[in-house]
């Protein structure tokens, strides 16, 4: 009878291995297969046959998309803003979560109800624009830090994670005459790295993820953003845009689908690089902030 059973344990666990197995391929193949697309020469590719490897190995994909200067402005925007954006975002989404998360505090239903409020109901596009323009922020790099600088979900998931902190930690600091900034700082962000680190991972990857704002408030060129760049090649036609318009070359061997795949690449290695340094605490964070309550 242990006999079958474990044969039967054995079979079953053979199974979900083979289907997580086909999941992962199905998962990875495609983003590999866009990697080394974009490691061979563009011309062959069109050809057909490139699944596993590079059949055709060349670095022209890279020379011609980084030989335009919009690109290296566009990177080092969006690495501006997805670090201001989220250090930003963090401090303040913390310090509002920190003043919420006291019990005793006056009126905290009623901020409760408008942040529920505020996370489920908006406005719309329109009057959104219409807020910006109002208070200056369109056209400038301000408009994408200020509008995400304070996050209603993971204002929620701190909330709750601030309040599993035992009181005593604070209590014993107010005796001997800290104040609740100084509580904050030194005491409760040091307790808090893994909620802290799974809303910076969340925030960073929106951050560099985000390519609407670029679109629909920045008109200048030097404010685009590494995605827009991106979703210009990748949105393109048979006819290139004017500033790749190098890539119809015929000795280059690089074509519109070569640079939408080596757009891809350089858009996504970066996020990629940062993840394994955050994976650690990503389960534990988000787990603590919204189980707890």
């Amino acid at each position: 009878m242990l006999k079958t059973q474990k044969q039967k344990d054995i079979l079953f666990d053979s199974f979900i291995y083979v289907a997580l197995f086909i999941i992962m391929l199905t998962m990875l193949y495609p983003f590999y297969y866009v990697l080394i697309a974009s490691f061979n020469k563009g011309t062959d590719t069109l050809l057909g046959g490139v699944y596993l490897w590079p059949r055709n190995v060349t670095l022209e994909n890279y020379k011609i998309f980084l030989a335009d200067t919009k690109w290296l402005s566009a990177f080092i925007v969006t690495v501006a803003r997805t670090v201001l954006g989220t250090l930003l975002g963090l401090l303040l989404t913390s310090l509002v979560a920190y003043a919420l998360s006291h019990r005793d505090l006056l009126f905290s239903k009623t901020y409760f109800t408008i942040i529920i409020f505020a996370m489920y109901f908006s406005g719309g596009l329109i009057p959104y624009y219409v807020v910006l323009r109002s208070i200056g922020l369109l056209n400038s790099f301000a408009v994408y830090i200020v509008p995400s600088m304070l996050n209603t979900f993971f204002l929620l998931i701190a909330i709750s994670f601030f309040r599993e902190i035992p009181g005593e930690l604070k209590e014993s600091a107010h005796m001997d005459g800290a104040g609740e900034l100084v509580i904050f700082f030194k005491i409760i962000l040091p307790v808090s790295t893994p909620v802290l680190a799974t809303m910076a991972l969340f925030m960073g990857v929106g951050q560099w993820n985000s390519w609407l704002d670029s679109a629909y408030f920045v008109q200048s060129d030097s404010l685009r953003t590494l995605t827009f760049r991106m979703m210009e090649v990748i949105n393109q036609s048979n006819a290139p845009m004017d500033s790749l318009a190098v890539a119809n070359r015929p000795t280059s061997g690089v074509t519109s689908f070569s640079l939408q795949v080596t757009s891809m690449v350089v858009s996504i290695v970066p996020i990629i690089c940062v993840y394994p340094f955050l994976q650690k605490y990503f389960v534990h964070g988000i787990m603590l902030g919204s189980v707890k309550g």
